[in-house]
């Protein structure tokens, strides 16, 4: 019984491990797409910093992206800039790579 007690931790530690990792790469890749919104609108240095920590702040509102993708679009539609549902979505998407990316380089 020891063998089964054992992988099901092991598969349990696995398991806290990946999602540890995919919240650290979700905040990490919120914070780039703030930081990516700011610089689109101009924002200063002191700004763009509140800004991308307010994007990682509205991950929080609800489980997906959807709230996020809902704040930086309306941000950056009053902004007057023109973006749409998608071109964010796409930011979201590279941003996430960037973020795995700089996850696994610094470990």
């Amino acid at each position: 019984m020891t063998t089964f007690d054992d992988r099901e931790r092991a598969f349990e530690t696995k398991f806290a491990r990946d999602e540890e990792m995919m919240f650290r790469i979700t905040a990490r890749r919120n914070r780039l797409v703030g930081q990516w919104a700011a610089e689109k609108m101009g924002l200063t240095p002191e700004e763009t910093d509140a800004y991308a920590k307010a994007v990682v702040q509205a991950d929080f509102e609800e489980a997906g992206d959807e709230d996020v993708i809902r704040k930086l679009l309306g941000d950056l539609t009053s902004a007057g800039l023109e973006i749409d549902e998608a071109g964010v979505r796409v930011a979201l998407e590279e941003k996430t790579v960037e973020a795995r990316r700089q996850l696994m380089e610094s470990q």
